[in-house]
């Protein structure tokens, strides 16, 4: 796809990735749609986006996507205002941070509505459209956390693993159709999504990489990565690949991943999650 000049609808884009997404396709000379809850927020992305050479009909809209009928109706509007989208990057996610024993079904249900339904009511809305033009390109923001399994996060990987079944599937449906879909899986990145709140600490202690390397590396997808998923960094698709080889072997990590983070909280003096 050629970016200049493309209309980009960006959810998730008041802060982290879809915040650096909206600046980077900007440089590219696109036109952006960005949504999220924080209209305030949104603004001072958009001003970011146009400084960078975001066309002039760039827009905000103030939504919350878990509200699909919210987010279908965002949608129509935005596709309206531009006289069409080439491009949605369904970005928004909240994280959610419970062991069993302490996760209660509403945290599971607004999760899900958060992750999963509210971008798959967008790519609903827009699948139609898009093959009826015969053009287009639907991206997900997935998760590692779609992919492997993470002690306390039952609700959080269970969204996104719905989210990349959602992707693989439209990519069969809508093969030959001249709508691209895409899934852009990252790994650990220094957004907000970390804070969940009130919600358990959580067992990663590694490093974490700057969105903007996210931001680029879903720019390069938009512009042509003939592939349904791209890693980023790439080398934790070797990770998957040893899960996907050995579910048993992976589990006993993951245990063990949480044995050594409630082992440095407790010799921190913090609470331990039982």
């Amino acid at each position: 796809m050629q970016l200049r000049g493309a209309r980009v609808l960006v959810t998730g884009a008041s802060t982290g990735i879809g915040a650096a997404l909206a600046v980077a396709l900007g440089a590219k000379g696109a036109t952006v749609a960005l949504v999220a809850r924080r209209k305030a927020l949104l603004d001072e992305v958009l001003d970011a986006a146009r400084q960078a050479g975001a066309g002039a009909d760039s827009c905000v809209l103030a939504v919350d996507v878990g509200d699909s009928a919210a987010a279908e109706r965002a949608t129509v509007e935005i596709w309206d205002r531009l006289g069409g989208l080439d491009a949605l990057v369904s970005n928004a996610a909240v994280s959610s941070r419970h062991t069993a024993p302490h996760l209660p079904y509403a945290e599971v249900e607004r999760v899900m509505r958060i992750n999963f339904l509210g971008p798959a009511s967008m790519a609903c809305t827009l699948a139609p459209r898009m093959v009826e033009r015969g053009a287009g390109a639907l991206v997900f923001v997935g998760s590692i956390a779609g992919r492997l399994p993470s002690g306390g996060e039952a609700a959080y990987v269970a969204s996104k693993y719905a989210l990349a079944g959602f992707t693989e599937t439209l990519a069969v449906d809508l093969a030959g159709s001249g709508v691209d879909v895409r899934l852009v899986t990252p790994g650990p990145f220094d957004t907000p999504i970390w804070d969940a709140g009130d919600a358990e600490p959580s067992h990663y202690a590694g490093p974490k990489h700057p969105p903007s390397v996210a931001a680029e590396a879903i720019v390069t997808v938009l512009e042509g990565v003939d592939r349904v998923e791209t890693f980023v960094p790439a080398d934790i698709a070797s990770t998957v690949q040893m899960k996907n080889n050995d579910l048993d072997a992976w589990v006993a990590i993951a245990v063990d991943m949480v044995k050594q983070a409630d082992a440095r909280r407790h010799e921190a003096g913090q609470t331990v999650a039982t």
